[in-house]
């Protein structure tokens, strides 16, 4: 006697489950990862490649950074896919990405915790909003119906439409905001103080040093996996001994030299009086 159709279908339902699971398991192990030769970072905003023959842009966060140089550790070649606030548990519960890589603030690795676990780096950054050095805006309420330069991918972006009521202005990258701030079109810009503490250092950022207390809450780029990849987990966790101040130190130097310079190409005109 033949087993019932519905029988057949559950049972078959059943039989590739049990292959999936094990595939699933296995899909963010470091061995998976180099056998495959790719590596899948789940980030905020997936900057774009560079198009030959186009101007070169410096990105506004390290995370793609600290994900090539994983990719390149691991020997794989890296695709970054974008993760945002609703898609991060499901991305990494379906194996849609092996990793992700965040800034998160405190509430946010709270509410990421519950499904994952998370491993931070030494990178921890707070907005910090410059203006120059003659601006009228003297407190954080005057921001209001003031434009404010911001880059795609910045993690502060709504943040100061929402809290002080300025107008974002969103540019491609943290190079086109910068220079808008020195030419007029924007009141202010804001991007980690991190980095831009050291643009100031610069002698020709000097009179844009004028700058405002945000109420904000650090953030820290931060690795998250599933809680079952414990050994992706505690490979992260090792290989962040090469991740240290000095590694950081380095890096913030580099985009602060970088920015600069793009910014320096692009200035055809003087800074607005």
């Amino acid at each position: 006697m033949k087993p019932p159709f519905f029988l057949l279908r559950f049972l078959l339902l059943l039989l590739l489950a049990a292959c999936a699971l094990p595939l699933g398991a296995a899909a963010a192990s470091v061995q998976q990862i180099q056998q495959r030769g790719q590596l899948v970072v789940g980030v905020s905003y997936p900057a774009p490649a560079h198009v030959a023959g186009a101007k070169y842009r410096t990105a506004e966060s390290f995370d793609m950074t600290l994900a090539a140089d994983l990719a390149q550790r691991l020997g794989v070649r890296l695709v970054t896919i974008k993760a945002t606030a609703q898609d991060r548990p499901r991305l990494l519960a379906h194996g849609k990405a092996d990793l992700l890589l965040l800034n998160l603030k405190p509430a946010d690795a709270d509410a990421l915790r519950t499904s994952a676990r998370l491993l931070p780096t030494a990178y921890q950054a707070r907005p910090k909003l410059i203006m120059r050095s003659d601006t009228d805006i003297k407190r954080p309420a005057q921001l209001r119906g003031r434009s404010v330069c911001m880059a795609q991918g910045g993690a502060y972006i709504g943040s100061m439409a929402a809290r002080y009521g300025a107008v974002e202005k969103i540019y491609k990258a943290p190079a086109d905001a910068l220079l808008a701030l020195r030419t007029g079109a924007c009141d202010a810009a804001v991007h980690d103080d991190a980095v831009l503490k050291g643009m100031l250092d610069l002698p020709e950022w000097k009179k844009f040093s004028a700058s405002l207390p945000l109420d904000a809450s650090p953030a820290t780029l931060t690795f998250a996996v599933r809680p079952a990849d414990t050994g992706l987990g505690d490979y992260l966790q090792q290989a962040a001994s090469a991740w240290d101040s000095g590694y950081w130190a380095g890096n913030r130097k580099k985009w602060v030299s970088n920015v600069a310079f793009e910014v320096y190409l692009d200035q055809n005109v003087p800074d607005c009086h």
